[in-house]
């Protein structure tokens, strides 16, 4: 009993270094872990709007039977990546026609408007979710992340992480294209 007690705390040490080892992995897809959200209906919710940007709220009402694909974005003024994601975000609703819904999550909304005061604004409504309850009914595992929601008002993509590289914007463009093609 006494070896097995001298060996716990090497055990633990390696039983930790693997989980830091598999964190670090550069081939690890935070993509791959699946979202209980894909080809379900978006959950029920009603977020009011983001204080001092003018911009109309978010509920699911807004994303069910669009006719077509929305993109909906789960962004914070004090997300760095965010920042990075945005010019992207910007560029995919200005140049592609991409109809872009916001859901500000745990931000002050002073915060979040003086964000999009000098960044620009690319989205059609925001939803204030302060608390970050809407973004637990997401399943959303942190900043940013957005989902392709088809015309029907169900989930068919999450991307986790900012939109930034090629290969990202290839994989949110196409599955815009799928989620067209369904509705």
């Amino acid at each position: 009993m006494s070896r097995l007690l001298l060996a716990l705390p090497a055990l633990l040490a390696v039983a930790v270094g693997g989980f830091l080892l598999w964190g670090l992995d550069p081939a690890r897809d935070p993509n791959a872990v699946p979202s209980a959200r894909i080809a379900a209906p978006v959950p029920e919710f009603a977020l009011p709007p983001v204080a001092g940007t003018g911009m109309p709220g978010l509920s699911a009402a807004d994303l069910r039977d669009t006719g077509e694909p929305v993109l909906v974005n789960v962004f914070a003024s004090w997300c760095v990546p965010c920042r990075a994601e945005h010019a992207v975000l910007t560029r995919l609703v200005r140049e592609e026609g991409v109809k872009l819904m916001g859901l500000n999550y745990q931000d002050d909304p002073a915060d979040a408007a003086r964000w999009l005061d000098d960044l620009g604004n690319p989205y059609e409504r925001i939803g204030s979710d302060i608390e970050g309850r809407v973004g637990i009914d997401w399943a959303i595992s942190g900043v940013p992340e957005t989902f392709v929601i088809d015309g029907d008002g169900v989930v068919t993509f999450r991307y986790v992480g900012p939109i930034i590289e090629p290969d990202a914007q290839a994989e949110v463009r196409a599955a815009l294209a799928a989620a067209g093609a369904r509705s």
